[in-house]
């Protein structure tokens, strides 16, 4: 089963795709995270990924899909996989289209985790963060047990940068802008599932399940 998640940041697409890995026993496959484990190797790829990120570009479409082909060649993924966070554009998709088709397969299922802006930005603005253990928290679903205070280390929470507002709404413009054409992509390749990402986790979990089956 391949399975692509889509969302904005903050739909809960991540924790979904975690969720899938953990029941359909395939991995949850991460740009983030490929981009990480090519450069601790040293491998090619990772040397070109990281002079562009040393930079603070972003790596260009053709290498992203390079090293996600890659990923998804290897002995456990045979099965299948989530994959989350790619692709984001169109050009990415068009290239995992063709190099999926090299392999004799295709993308089974693509789920849009839909949640309207005006809940992504509420979420993520109740987001807390403890920078001195990494421990998160949120101030609605997650209060810590006692207001502005880590319940791990004691130190002082904070509001990121990234969860603010202002910055919320820039990234779901550049979302709108770059990644939501994914979405009419996916549709008219006859793979895409929407599932409503308001409510509760468990609840947005066994609609997906309910796509994909048991």
């Amino acid at each position: 089963m391949k399975i692509i998640m889509l969302g904005a940041p903050g739909a809960g697409k991540g924790t979904q795709a975690k969720k899938i890995a953990s029941k359909y026993g395939i991995p949850h496959i991460s740009t983030g995270d490929i981009f990480r484990a090519n450069i601790k190797a040293g491998t090619e790829l990772g040397k070109k990924a990281k002079s562009y990120m040393d930079q603070g570009l972003l790596v260009p479409d053709e290498l992203t899909c390079d090293l996600v082909v890659d990923r998804i060649s290897q002995p456990d993924a045979a099965n299948g996989y989530v994959l989350d966070g790619f692709p984001r554009t169109i050009p990415q998709a068009e290239c995992l289209t063709d190099a999926l088709k090299n392999l004799g397969g295709q993308v089974d299922y693509a789920i849009d985790v839909d949640v309207p802006d005006e809940n992504i930005v509420n979420r993520m603005s109740g987001r807390r963060a403890c920078l001195k253990c990494g421990a998160t928290y949120h101030i609605v679903f997650a209060a810590p047990k006692s207001e502005g205070i880590c319940d791990v280390c004691g130190e002082k929470l904070v509001l990121r940068d990234d969860d603010r507002p202002e910055t919320v709404l820039n990234r779901l413009k550049v979302y709108h802008d770059q990644t939501q054409p994914l979405i009419d992509y996916y549709s008219k390749a006859g793979v895409l599932k929407t599932v409503d990402g308001t409510r509760s986790l468990d609840e947005v979990f066994s609609e997906i399940v309910g796509i994909l089956g048991e």
